[in-house]
């Protein structure tokens, strides 16, 4: 998925390699045809967005060692599906964002501004 750019405008920077994170498990916010989920958001973990997340169905805290999957953790990173991250905002919830590392299809589903008000790595 080489080429692939930020929500920025800039080439995707790596959101986490331990956890390695991503659709294709390379450790950025990568896309492609087989990616349902669009693993798009480069977020960082709270215990608060962790818990939201168990609630909808989706718990990102237990070890799924099937997946190789160690179980998040708040502070680690993680490549969000843009709709679950949408889902969050709308219930004030929302994890921060790395937006160097949160894939540009993402704002086919939300919006740039709300991004910025919740990233990690704002732009000055």
């Amino acid at each position: 998925m080489s080429g692939a750019k930020n929500v920025l405008g800039g080439p995707l920077q790596p959101c986490c390699m331990s956890p390695r994170t991503g659709f294709f498990r390379n450790g950025k916010c990568d896309t492609g045809p087989d990616d349902f989920g669009l693993h798009l958001v480069c977020a960082q973990m709270t215990e608060d967005f962790l818990e939201f997340s168990f609630d909808a169905g989706n718990d990102l805290s237990t070890p799924n060692p099937d997946y190789n999957f160690p179980g998040l953790t708040p502070q680690n990173r993680w490549c969000l599906c843009v709709e679950r991250w949408k889902e969050a905002l709308e219930a004030g919830m929302a994890p921060p964002v790395v937006l160097a590392a949160t894939h540009m299809s993402a704002l086919e589903f939300v919006d740039l501004e709300d991004l910025v008000k919740h990233a990690v790595d704002a732009p000055k």
